[in-house]
């Protein structure tokens, strides 16, 4: 106001001396005259340069105009960082603005989510005005996904041949039923005697019949493996061997028949054996709903000896006749659909799946997609390795010609190019990351949340506190966080088993991984999978494998001379087993070593104290206790421990030994001895004992047990 005082009185008196010339001078002692000057009107109407004649002047001062307050752009669970970016302000601005407000300003973090009503009062009382942001409605992208045909016309339907899985508890027989129906010998070739893939199969019988043949895995880590059997078949033939009844695996896959509601054929095997009781294992069958014809039941029962060939015809045409009950037909035309049963990689193929068709005719160059993967055929091949040029339903095939190694059960259909195969794969990853996503979101709302009730409780537990109070102990109880979390930190590191898991098939690869998940000791030392996948040892896993100071473990797989040199150099462990219990018996010692040894005390000799007396040495007096070895041996090596009543008062060791006048080195029961313990401050009293022990380091185990 001075400054617009000061420029009004210079504007008068320039209009006295430059007004009319009827008016006198004005004297240098005159007063200046009042702001009254007539000119001052012509002055402000006076045009300015670059006016155009007759435009309205706007005699309105710039500085007091109206300012448009700026709009502020809000929305819900806004945290105190986001406000400060749509003010386009920094974070002090926020708290400076929530001064003198109910909130806790020590307590505010740039992460803290603001209610509605503090970042309104924060938008308000920094001179802005507030709008609610709109909703970006995001563009629904086209489902671009392929799914599989509707029924076939009745018409179009031939008869086909019967899947058959066959099914069982490890070491039934499963696979020399096969060998024998084939002729082959399988069995001799698999490690440890027991199926660890599935095998997909075609016999023809001497009748001309032919029959699709699964053999699945009875071990108990290939449960995935049987339940995906089950799913893509037709007839069951359950194997139970008659000299060891129904396991636990048998139970199973009768759980896997019946979920997939799939009929039931029992093969009573080893019906040769002297102790083969099969009227017994019949009944056993019963009890799990299994009844056989012989009991009422609709199921039929064969008596067969797999190793010598008994009734195996039997077998065969109970299996056909049940298959032409089921009138099992298929439509061979229009686009192909299957299952893909097996995968794997293949050094001369590369990605390569076994499957079997249950819709169309595969032929060369078609083109496949299965799960995010694609293929288009380059080779077909049997399960004798002959090249095929079509596969129909209910024929199982070998596919050579996939981009990417797809899931064992995975559904195969074909699309009509491969511009269509890369749509439906891309279609389904971004589905998959959305779903990750979702998972990923719910788990940070479910912590923040846990944040939240646990820092409204610590609030609660500090309200009676005042600010300072409140700092000092939050800095304190975060102090101590921090030094746990650092030791636990390293405490966790050493006892942390980083593994790579290779595999020479998807479905051994899955029933290692499904053992995993059921490992239930993390207290003890944590499993962390870094890495697993299909085929040989590469350098790159034994890369991996240092950067996490892990351990590989390859299932039926190799490791070339220099990967096995490479891993020998950098001191890394390959675990390579081709039976898989064996290769989980080796992870358990391997997790047993990552413990800490427990120390186990053993008591060596228990003395009586019968009096005290001081002994001087010097100039010192030092407490010696004259007792009695009540039970063992007093060992001067060893650690010693004194107790009084139930109280320990000492634990050290001993610096002088007596027997009479002498020094030994030990005392044995029934003897007396004087013993001076090396802590002089100590006192002795009749009836205290004097407890002779040493420690030992046992090795501990992981408690986890997988099943098996």
């Amino acid at each position: 106001m001075k400054r617009v005082a000061a420029l009004v009185g210079r504007t008068a008196l320039s209009c006295w001396h430059h007004g009319s010339p009827h008016l006198p001078p004005l004297p240098a002692w005159a007063p200046r005259p009042p702001y009254t000057c007539p000119q001052i009107r012509h002055l402000a109407a006076k045009q300015n340069k670059g006016q155009f004649k007759g435009q309205k002047i706007n005699s309105k001062p710039v500085h007091l105009e109206k300012q448009q307050k700026q709009e502020v752009e809000i929305k819900q669970r806004m945290t105190v960082s986001e406000l400060a970016k749509a003010m386009n302000k920094d974070v002090d601005h926020i708290y400076e603005a929530l001064l003198n407000t109910d909130v806790d300003l020590d307590e505010l973090e740039p992460d803290t989510i603001l209610d509605e009503k503090w970042i309104k009062e924060a938008v308000k009382r920094s001179g802005m005005k507030h709008k609610w942001a709109k909703l970006v409605e995001t563009k629904v992208r086209e489902n671009k996904d392929i799914q599989r045909r509707p029924p076939p016309d009745p018409a179009q339907l031939v008869p086909r041949a019967p899947v058959v899985t066959i099914m069982g508890h490890v070491d039934h027989g499963k696979t020399t039923l096969l060998d024998s129906l084939r002729k082959s010998q399988i069995a001799a070739q698999e490690a440890g005697g027991i199926t660890q893939h599935i095998g997909a199969f075609r016999v023809q019988l001497p009748s001309g019949e032919k029959i699709t043949f699964l053999d699945t895995p009875g071990h108990a880590a290939f449960s995935a493996m049987r339940a995906r059997g089950a799913m893509v078949t037709d007839i069951v033939i359950l194997v139970v061997a008659a000299d060891d009844g129904v396991m636990n695996q048998t139970i199973e896959s009768i759980e896997h028949a019946k979920k997939s509601k799939v009929p039931i054929i029992v093969a009573v095997n080893k019906c040769d054996k002297p102790q083969a009781d099969p009227h017994c294992v019949k009944e056993e069958l019963v009890g799990h709903d299994v009844v056989c014809e012989e009991f009422g039941g609709e199921i039929q029962a064969i008596h067969v000896s797999a190793l010598k060939g008994d009734n195996l015809l039997e077998l065969a045409e109970a299996t056909v006749t049940l298959a032409e009950v089921l009138e099992l037909k298929g439509d061979p035309t229009g686009l192909v659909e299957g299952t893909v049963i097996e995968s794997r990689t293949d050094k001369g193929k590369g990605p390569v799946t076994t499957a079997i068709i249950q819709r169309g005719t595969l032929r060369k160059g078609c083109t496949l997609v299965a799960g995010k993967c694609w293929a288009k055929v380059r080779f077909m091949f049997d399960e004798y390795n002959q090249s095929m040029s079509e596969a129909g339903p209910s024929i199982p095939v070998e596919i050579v010609g996939w981009k990417d190694l797809p899931s064992a059960g995975d559904e195969i259909l074909e699309v009509e190019s491969e511009q269509r195969a890369r749509e439906v794969v891309e279609w389904r990853s971004y589905m998959e990351e959305q779903d990750k996503l979702k998972e990923d979101q719910q788990a940070i709302e479910a912590k923040q949340m846990e944040h939240q009730e646990s820092y409204k409780k610590e609030r609660e537990s500090m309200a009676h506190l005042s600010w300072r109070q409140r700092r000092m102990a939050r800095y304190k109880a975060n102090k101590d966080k921090l030094y746990r979390r650092l030791s636990e930190k390293n405490e966790m590191e050493e006892r942390t088993l980083p593994i790579i898991v290779k595999g020479d098939v998807d479905g051994s690869v899955e029933a290692i991984l499904n053992i995993l998940e059921s490992y239930d000791a993390d207290d003890q030392c944590q499993l962390d999978v870094v890495h697993f996948g299909v085929g040989d040892i590469s350098e790159r896993d034994i890369t991996l494998a240092e950067t996490f100071s892990g351990t590989i473990y390859g299932f039926n797989v190799a490791a070339n001379k220099s990967v096995q040199q490479m891993a020998a150099k950098k001191g890394i462990p390959l675990r390579l087993h081709r039976v898989i219990y064996k290769l989980i018996d080796e992870l358990k010692d391997d997790l047993s070593d990552k413990l800490p040894p427990t120390l186990e005390e053993n008591i060596i000799g228990e003395a009586s104290v019968l009096a005290m007396f001081n002994v001087t040495v010097g100039k010192k007096k030092i407490p010696v206790a004259g007792c009695r070895v009540q039970k063992g041996l007093i060992d001067k090596k060893m650690k010693f421990r004194l107790i009084r009543g139930r109280d320990v008062l000492w634990e050290g060791s001993v610096t002088t030994l007596k027997h009479l006048k002498d020094d030994v080195l030990s005392v044995k029961t029934g003897m007396e001895c004087g013993i001076s313990l090396n802590n002089e401050e100590l006192e002795y009293k009749p009836g205290d004992e004097i407890i002779c022990y040493n420690e030992s380091e046992i090795k501990q185990k992981i408690s986890w047990d997988p099943g098996f």
